[in-house]
């Protein structure tokens, strides 16, 4: 994988945007166990993962978002817990970024296309 620092070119992720690969990759897995085991027909999920940083060095992330975009035959109620698991209970980087940073998250349901 290629990783680029210099914010000028942007040629490539930069090692604090990897962060945000990394939280958005791991609650998008638990959210995706936690529904299968709750026997929701997800059919597909987008984590847009975005944020602000401290003006000062080191400029740790200090505000978090994450937008789920689910898809398919599901339960809001179901959602909703598997989400609240995932930043709570399961995800660890979340667990780690919260250390600097308020997270807050919001979904949405899309219909299924079948």
């Amino acid at each position: 994988m290629a990783v680029d620092s210099d914010r000028a070119s942007n040629v490539a992720p930069g090692p604090m945007e990897l962060l945000l690969l990394a939280l958005g990759a791991c609650t998008a897995t638990d959210v995706v166990i936690v529904l299968e085991k709750k026997r929701q027909k997800l059919e597909s999920l987008e984590v847009i993962c975005s944020g602000e940083r401290a003006a000062e060095p080191p400029t740790v992330w200090t505000k978090l978002e994450i937008v789920y975009r689910l898809r398919g035959r599901l339960d809001e109620v179901a959602v909703k817990h598997a989400i609240q698991l995932s930043e709570d209970k399961y995800c660890s980087v979340a667990a780690t970024l919260k250390k600097t940073a308020t997270l807050t998250w919001r979904y949405e349901i899309l219909p299924p296309t079948t």
